[in-house]
């Protein structure tokens, strides 16, 4: 894919408010909390604000795991409740959960070749995704990167520079596009990087002239064995959590799935010797035709072999129907699903990623707002406080 200071709890109010953890995983036992145990397996455990920290840990240590958290509402002055713009106040002061921190920066490889000095790389295959009746040209392209030290992680990207020169008679300046393998690549021997790229293709609106991407066609057309000069790696906000146990929701639309494809084969198909995915991934891909579905039968084959672990739901605009009797877009599939998407990003170890056209982040806060509202949670307040955790991470163009 082409990518163009807080107070102390205990001496505030914030300190007498109460929440509510649902919690699942625990034993009716002397270590675990006193609340009766549902049919569900889960329990609620009523939580002060400022044992909230103390007491996920306690939960995590006895084995549990916390499905929501949301605000006690009502109460005397003993065991006040937060509205919602008290809640979102304190929130900006610190976060009601907590998330795994970032990889140390000096373990992410970022710019090991620039553009004065880039990696020549070769061309070992170039295959098209885009089957018949679909839309537009979609390559797989893969790299070869023996003989160099290009190393990178998934929902990273690099840089390519095109040949030749631009309209002034300077060199062409690099495109950064997604990568769409894992940090073993596609042969699993550490030697290659694999990119998804649509070929741009548009209308001059003076001349009616078609026009093509300069670096996009010039991808497009590659034959194997064709040098290519490549610069990065580039990029930490995509990079994915190194919690094996974590919820990854993917919201992708065209080439935006480049980085996903990475995220699945690292958690489904490699279970590499230090990486074993045991967590839960979802996600929502949204192309205008079935035949636009980008590594279909590689999506459709995980979601086969991991039905506990992976869910696919797809939003294919000019075959299906939104439920206003419009055309169906991403965002709408996350506006019919966004009760599920709420519990799971309240959630500690939940990270959601977007990848893709900007204009879906609308729809999505839409779909997100309405599910968060019914817990008298303002979506835009929460959003801020999932990136500050670093765990709502977008890229789009």
């Amino acid at each position: 894919m082409y990518n163009p200071n807080a107070s102390g709890a205990n001496s505030t109010v914030a300190g007498n408010r109460l929440f509510v953890y649902e919690v699942e995983g625990l034993g009716q036992n002397q270590d675990a909390m006193s609340s009766p145990i549902r049919k569900s397996g889960r329990m609620t455990v009523t939580v002060p604000y400022n044992r909230m920290n103390a007491e996920m840990k306690r939960i995590t240590r006895l084995g549990g795991k916390i499905v929501s958290i949301r605000p006690l509402n009502g109460g005397d002055g003993s065991s006040q409740a937060a509205s919602a713009n008290e809640l979102q106040t304190d929130r900006a002061s610190k976060p009601m959960t907590q998330a795994k921190p970032k990889a140390a920066k000096s373990s992410i490889p970022v710019n090991l070749y620039r553009p004065k000095n880039p990696f020549i790389g070769k061309c070992l295959s170039n295959e098209e995704l885009v089957r018949e009746g679909g839309t537009g040209r979609v390559r797989h392209l893969k790299f070869d990167l023996s003989g160099g030290d290009l190393r990178y992680l998934e929902g990273q990207s690099i840089g390519i520079i095109p040949p030749g020169e631009d309209d002034k008679g300077k060199p062409h300046k690099l495109r950064l596009y997604s990568i769409a393998s894992t940090r073993h690549g596609d042969d699993n021997d550490d030697q290659t990087i694999s990119l998804c790229v649509r070929e741009l293709e548009y209308k001059n609106p003076d001349t009616g002239e078609t026009v093509y991407g300069v670096c996009s066609r010039y991808l497009c057309e590659l034959n194997a064995g064709d040098d290519v000069a490549i610069t990065g790696p580039v990029g930490k906000e995509m990079l994915l959590p190194e919690d094996e146990h974590a919820n990854i929701i993917m919201m992708a639309t065209g080439t935006g799935i480049a980085p996903f494809r990475a995220f699945l084969w690292r958690m489904f198909k490699e279970q590499h010797e230090d990486y074993k995915f045991k967590g839960f991934a979802w996600l929502f891909f949204g192309i205008p035709y079935t035949a636009n579905v980008l590594y279909k039968e590689e999506l459709e084959e995980l979601q086969a072999q991991f039905p506990d672990n992976f869910r696919l739901t797809y939003a294919i605009s000019r075959e299906q129907q939104n439920a206003e009797g419009g055309k169906m877009y991403l965002q709408h599939r996350i506006q019919e699903n966004a009760d599920e998407v709420w519990k799971l990003v309240q959630q500690p170890n939940t990270h959601a990623y977007i990848c893709g056209l900007k204009g879906m982040e609308g729809g999505i806060d839409e779909g997100m707002s309405a599910a968060a509202s019914k817990q008298d949670i303002n979506w835009a307040d929460y959003q801020k406080l999932l990136k500050k955790e670093h765990r709502w991470h977008v890229e789009t163009y």
